[in-house]
């Protein structure tokens, strides 16, 4: 009997052993090709101007294409394309697009494989006086806020890098004032071929059919003691498309410590639920380059409103054609009566998702669901072989022929 129940034992624990692994081993398992070119096409005798580039980001898959490009030119811009074609290519009009980035002097060719196409655009950086300390901008009188850094002035540098399976490159830009003087303002764009995670906070899940951007403000001198920023970026895409900001709720912090939302910019075909592209993001920022808990600060997204423009950026000029739609929105951080104000660290740091499709989902670990299969499995499997040993018991007490005495 002793045996018969640790055998019983064992295969509840196999079969709920069995039951996680197969939960851990539901995985993103798509990969993309991933390739880097800077300039496509560019040659002699166009030259753009100094310290301005056109990189060209392709993932390759097994029946599409996802295209990249980020430009500097004007406000920095990432531009994403999807394409149903393995053979689709970025066509630049180089003179065109350096004398005037007149419209279609950039296209992905053949343009009738483009699927979806969107941009995101940084716009500018919004400095103002927290004199109430509210952390809240649209709570702030107009007369605090100091005029804004308008990102198409600044003076960009451009490094590129490649490893194994990701690329990133970085844009640093600064302006002619006593602010930059040894500051930046700098954007870490990376790709990627399959499923992962950052190390540094905050961790986002990306797969291979999206992109990153972390955003950097390192040794900007304040203009005032009290001073707070916010972030100002625009989404322009095609006509036929609509935008709405979703917030959801999580019960697992295990990758962001104490976060348990996320931020999630969708767009989606009019009359249509389905999501075709995003900008992700978790409301938290930070105050170093590698963080502590300590070092994290709550941001939040203002409310989204519809542009009757384009934002000057050479590359959302040159690519779109058919009256496109733009919205913005602004990001500010830091949280009401916070002590602890830009002078203090003269660093903050963001991190969004661009990429195509639904979000990707936070989901336990591996750790995790080793800790719930243990703690709750192993419960349960007493109690089921429990069960079952009682029952044999009284199968057996009632088989011996044994009569009670009426």
């Amino acid at each position: 009997m002793a045996t018969f129940k640790a055998n019983s034992m064992c295969f509840v624990l196999f079969g709920v052993f069995g039951a996680a692994l197969g939960i851990l081993g539901n995985r993103d398992t798509f990969r993309r090709k991933v390739s880097v070119e800077l300039n496509p096409g560019l040659s002699p005798p166009s030259v753009l101007p100094p310290g301005v580039g056109l990189v060209h980001v392709q993932g390759l898959g097994l029946n599409d294409t996802l295209h990249f490009l980020l430009c500097n030119a004007g406000a920095p811009a990432l531009l994403m394309v999807h394409t149903n074609s393995t053979r689709s290519a970025v066509k630049v009009n180089w003179p065109e697009f350096i004398n005037s980035s007149s419209p279609s002097s950039l296209k992905v060719e053949p343009e009738s494989s483009v699927q979806y196409s969107s941009a995101l655009v940084f716009t500018r950086v919004w400095e103002y006086d927290d004199v109430n300390n509210t952390a809240d901008p649209q709570q702030t009188a107009q007369s605090s806020f100091y005029p804004p850094y308008e990102l198409q002035n600044f003076l960009w540098s451009l490094n590129v890098s490649v490893n194994q399976t990701d690329v990133t490159v970085t844009l640093c830009g600064r302006e002619k004032t006593e602010s930059f003087v040894n500051g930046s303002l700098c954007l870490q764009f990376s790709a990627f071929e399959s499923e992962g995670r950052d190390e540094v906070w905050p961790s986002l899940l990306h797969n291979a059919n999206s992109s990153q951007l972390r955003v950097w403000l390192d040794d900007v001198t304040p203009r005032g003691n009290g001073s707070r920023f916010a972030l100002e970026f625009q989404s322009v895409g095609e006509p036929g498309f609509e935008g709405r900001v979703d917030v959801h709720s999580s019960i697992d912090d295990e990758y962001t410590p104490s976060i348990f939302k996320v931020s999630q910019w969708v767009s989606s075909r009019v009359n249509s639920s389905g999501v075709v592209g995003y900008n992700q993001w978790k409301p938290v920022a930070y105050r170093k380059p590698r963080p502590v808990f300590e070092d994290a600060t709550p941001c939040k997204h203002s409310q989204l409103v519809s542009l009757n423009h384009i934002p000057r950026s050479g590359l959302v000029q040159a690519y779109f054609t058919d009256h496109p739609h733009t919205h913005g929105l602004n990001i500010s951080f830091g949280i009401a009566k916070d002590p602890v104000f830009y002078s203090d660290s003269k660093y903050i740091t963001w991190t969004v998702l661009v990429g195509l499709g639904e979000p990707p989902a936070d989901s336990f670990s591996a750790l995790i669901i080793i800790i719930i299969t243990v703690g709750l499995g192993t419960p349960l499997a007493i109690i089921i072989v429990g069960g079952v040993f009682v029952w044999i018991r009284k199968r057996m007490s009632h088989s011996s022929g044994y009569e009670p005495i009426n």
